[in-house]
């Protein structure tokens, strides 16, 4: 896979809204952004005490959803919030169990790493990216690709070329074949020009930063909840694309290499899971993506007595509507069920589910917009 810094990478936990989203985009629209997929967790029965499913079960269902959902396109596939080296049939870990049942559908997916990963699953990726001789669905100079993700602090400390040479001589893997992804996490970006400064000597101080094949910088700075915010209209920074524009500039002055722009799309990267959702009274709202901005509109809480309250969705979408943020209805999915909602012609106002799918469909839009329209400029 290969991509410049005009391409886009969504890092999406692949809840339903989300994988409903990107399955809107046709793949014309798809050859502009590859997506981070983080393997979700298992789930927890709050009433029953148990998981949800079995390890097996939860892969399985993840694997159809990517092939799905997603299909053949490249896509990152990143399993830090499972068990990395779970037994599932014999000696099967699973790591490989996802790998396996992707490439037996020629799902273009490249497995992530970290440097604190442990020395059983560098094994397992190692086996993954070199045991292919017989992989007919990917092309010979793709089948080794892999994606290093690296913190803040990783990328911080004074032995990271130290502990990036030992993982590359333990994978038996080329420079060129890694995507190196800094992940900022949701930093504190104000002031924007000290959180610049500070970010653009930690990136020139990267090892090897011209030989990887791609380079991506990831970060939000999106709410972690919508406690933070009050009922009714909100603008807030997306700080995010802001800090990026804004080191862009600098690199281009400097001739210095281009990354690549990565968000955590609408949520945020800390989200409390799992969540005992019978203990919980989400407000309806929906997040708007604009220039530089989020445009969020709040309601009340959707549990009422008797059920559930949902038409308040359709008096959010007339405000989103009604303002000069409004995209129209030919934008996106999203933007298009957004005004069908406001003038009653969807059957049901929909789920919280479905504005997340909504929300995030309208966002992989204009990231895309604005990007293109950014470097054209």
């Amino acid at each position: 896979m290969e991509f410049d810094h005009k391409h886009y990478i969504p890092c999406l936990k692949w809840k339903q809204g989300e994988y409903q989203a990107i399955s809107r985009f046709d793949s014309s629209i798809k050859n502009y952004f590859t997506p981070l997929i983080e393997v979700p967790e298992i789930g927890w029965d709050f009433e029953e005490k148990r998981n949800i499913r079995t390890l097996e079960e939860h892969l399985m269902l993840f694997t159809k959803r990517v092939i799905k959902k997603w299909g053949k396109a490249p896509c990152i596939i990143d399993t830090r919030y499972i068990l990395s080296t779970g037994k599932i049939e014999e000696s099967v870990q699973t790591i490989r169990f996802i790998f396996n049942k992707l490439r037996e559908n020629c799902c273009y997916a490249i497995p992530t790493i970290h440097l604190d990963n442990d020395n059983e699953y560098k094994e397992e990726i190692r086996n993954i990216i070199k045991e292919n001789e017989e992989e007919l669905c990917l092309l010979k100079e793709d089948k080794e690709d892999l994606c290093l993700r690296l913190s803040l602090e990783q990328a911080s400390k004074e032995k990271l070329k130290k502990d990036i040479d030992i993982m590359l001589e333990k994978l038996k893997i080329q420079l060129n074949k890694i995507h190196l992804i800094l992940d900022m996490d949701a930093p504190n970006y104000i002031p924007l020009e000290g959180f610049a400064k500070l970010i653009k000597k930690i990136i020139y101080n990267l090892p090897y930063l011209n030989e990887w094949r791609t380079f991506s910088i990831l970060g939000t700075s999106i709410p972690k909840t919508m406690s933070e915010i009050k009922k009714g209209v909100k603008i807030l920074d997306r700080y995010e694309w802001i800090f990026y524009k804004r080191i862009i500039e600098d690199f281009e002055k400097e001739n210095s290499r281009l990354p690549t722009f990565s968000d955590y799309g609408i949520y945020h990267p800390n989200i409390l899971l799992p969540r005992d959702m019978r203990q919980i009274n989400s407000s309806a709202n929906i997040k708007y993506t604009i220039n530089d901005k989020w445009f969020i509109v709040k309601g009340r809480g959707i549990k009422v007595e008797g059920g559930l309250d949902l038409e308040q969705f359709r008096d959010l979408s007339k405000t989103i509507i009604s303002t000069q943020y409004y995209y129209g209805s030919n934008f996106s999915f999203g933007d298009d069920y957004i005004e069908k909602c406001a003038n009653g012609k969807t059957k049901t106002p929909g789920s919280l589910t479905r504005w997340i799918q909504v929300c995030t469909n309208h966002h992989i839009q204009k990231v895309i917009k604005d990007i293109a329209n950014y470097y054209a400029s």
